[in-house]
């Protein structure tokens, strides 16, 4: 796990950020996962005007970075994750990072408050300011 440290405001900021890393570091766009816990990230808006059809099957045929809500029901699952917490509310982000550590096959990437998730996810982790 790796915790990038961002106050609720600038999460998504952050998680583009990270994004971008994994990106140059040699993952594939269809290797990763952005779940938001708050607000949907403006690429998942933009995606969805499409249809949900046409949002979902993006995520069947993986062949980018696919943007969801962390609170959605359905089955996700990619080698990376990274987590946006853009919300304050204690019991929604601890759920969003319960789901999103079960959608994460290799790295979990959390955007945001450390303490927020650490009653689920622990302290654990490399912390990038």
């Amino acid at each position: 796990m790796e915790m990038v440290a961002a106050d609720p405001r600038r999460a998504l900021e952050r998680a583009d950020e990270a994004v971008d890393r994994l990106l140059e570091a040699g993952r594939s766009p269809g290797d990763i996962l952005v779940l938001t816990a708050g607000e949907a990230h403006p690429w998942q808006r933009h995606e969805l005007s499409f249809g949900e059809a046409a949002y979902w099957a993006q995520l069947a045929e993986g062949g980018d970075v696919f943007y969801a809500d962390a609170h959605a029901s359905r089955k996700m699952r990619r080698e990376v994750v990274v987590l946006v917490v853009n919300d304050t509310r204690p019991g929604r982000v601890q759920q969003a990072a319960r789901k999103a550590l079960g959608h994460a096959a290799g790295l979990l990437v959390v955007c945001g408050d450390a303490a927020a998730v650490a009653p689920v996810l622990g302290r654990g982790g490399r912390v990038s300011a």
